[in-house]
Parts: structure tokens; sequence; C-alpha cells
């Protein structure tokens, strides 16, 4: 089984036939959905609320204090994020990748 992106390189017909005649099954990737992106539902905020207000003089500083601010999540919250993501794709699964809201979705672990 191969999992990947519908990147144009990647649904290119040469490719589909290779995986056809290979008898590669492929997994469909489901939509971008910033519920299901970890950096999209935990990480951006957190570093964008520990950046806010900060003036850069250059591309270094940025890295240097986007690096701080990474450092300062504790562990424990990046263990959550992905205890969370990985309820996330329960879900979607549950749901066979159809639009769901909230956490009233019942579903095996």
């Amino acid at each position: 089984i191969l999992h990947h992106d519908n990147a144009p390189l990647h649904s290119a017909i040469i490719i589909r036939e290779f995986l056809v005649k290979n008898k590669t099954n492929t997994i469909q990737q489901p939509s971008n959905s910033p519920d299901m992106a970890p950096c999209d539902f935990f990480l951006f905020d957190r570093v964008k609320k520990l950046l806010r207000g900060t003036r850069f003089n250059s591309r270094k500083e940025v890295m240097e204090k986007s690096k701080t601010a990474l450092m300062a999540i504790p562990i424990t919250e990046f263990q959550k994020c992905f205890e969370s993501w990985i309820k996330r794709w329960h879900k979607c699964v549950a749901v066979a990748g159809e639009y769901f809201e909230g956490d009233n979705i019942i579903f095996d672990e």
C-alpha cells in the first residue's frame, strides 16, 4: 500500500500505469483540512502568539526567535497534540473522510 498526496507528479498517467502494473494499492489523500494537520491546529498559532509584536531585523533573527518559541513549548504539549491528531484521524476514518463537526462521533479505538 502506498500513501502519497495528489501532486501532479504522483497522479501522472505514467505513475498510475506503473502502480496498476505492479498491483500497488494507493490510499486516497483526504482533502486538505487544517483540522487534520498538526502544524495548522496546534503549532502555528502557538508560535505566532509567542512572536506577536516582535520586530525582526534580519532573517537570522526570525529563525533564532522562532526556534526559541518552538523550544518554549513543553514536550507534554506536543504529546497532547499527537494524541489529538490520532483521535482526529480515527474520526475521519469513522466517517469515511466525509465532513464532520464536533466531538460527537463514536468510533472504535
